[in-house]
């Protein structure tokens, strides 16, 4: 099959290869018909089966480069190359299929069939082959295998929707702390411009009291010189009474004179005579 999907050299290689096996399986397949010989069929359809396992081989190589390569490719490029890996994996199951179809006519019931996990909703080819006898069961078995598969992908699908439940929950949870961490943050917030201003505030008030207890200490050591003056003026005219250059203190009466003292006594002297 042509392909117009834009490829690097080596995925090209390999493209072409396994568009090769494909013609090749055509073909061979188409001879089966031919021949009437089972043992000649026999060898044909192993001979089909070493290219099945070599074109699976391939696309798992196709698979790791087309990995490796995606980062480097446009979002449309990679899309288209995976289209053609589906593409491949489609084509080589439906060649597993008419091989088994084919080996269940000739009988042959101790050759393994290998079964290749590469539905067509995989992203890549089994990690591992997964080998069954299938030529050796019955349709039943075949069902009863079918179903039990079918279970075991309908527990997986339980089990992925059980996780995106408790990751939205989860995120749900996350959603409602941011809300009360910031709700916490803004009453922070608030807190500190309170603070802010209540220390403004209390800086202003210190500064004032600091006026006002230098404006008190000015007024009680101007006080204290006046009280210190008046009591050196005292002193000093206690112990110079007669000292001119000392003014009196205004309030206080100058010091007794002794002639005033005597003239005092005589007039106490002479009333009490005229009595």
């Amino acid at each position: 099959m042509a392909t117009d999907v834009p490829m690097t050299p080596e995925l090209e290689q390999i493209d072409g290869e396994i568009h090769d096996i494909f013609r090749a399986l055509q073909n061979g397949f188409q001879k089966m018909d031919k021949i009437k010989d089972s043992n000649r069929q026999a060898k044909q359809l192993e001979d089909l089966t070493v290219k099945m396992k070599e074109c699976k081989r391939l696309i798992k190589e196709f698979d790791r480069i087309l990995k490796d390569e995606e980062s480097n490719n446009p979002p449309e490029i990679n899309k288209q190359l995976n289209d053609r890996k589906q593409f491949m994996i489609k084509e080589l199951n439906s060649y597993v299929t008419l091989r088994k179809t084919y080996q269940s006519s000739l009988g042959n019931n101790n050759k393994r069939v290998e079964l290749f996990d590469m539905g067509a909703g995989s992203s890549e080819p089994a990690a591992e082959d997964n080998i069954q006898m299938a030529s050796a069961m019955t349709n039943q078995q075949l069902i009863d295998a079918g179903r039990n598969q079918m279970d075991q992908t309908d527990q997986a699908i339980e089990r992925s929707k059980m996780v995106v439940a408790q990751t939205v929950e989860t995120g749900a949870q996350t959603a409602a702390t941011l809300t009360q961490q910031t709700e916490q943050m803004k009453r922070i917030g608030n807190e500190l411009d309170t603070v802010h201003f209540s220390l403004k505030k209390a800086s202003q008030l210190v500064k004032e009291i600091g006026r006002q207890v230098a404006t008190d200490k000015c007024i009680m050591a101007f006080l204290f010189l006046i009280v210190v003056g008046v009591i050196a003026i005292i002193v000093v005219k206690i112990v110079h009474p007669n000292n001119k250059n000392i003014r009196d203190i205004p309030g206080l009466a100058p010091p007794a004179q002794n002639y005033q003292i005597h003239n005092r006594r005589l007039l106490w002297a002479e009333a009490f005579i005229g009595l």
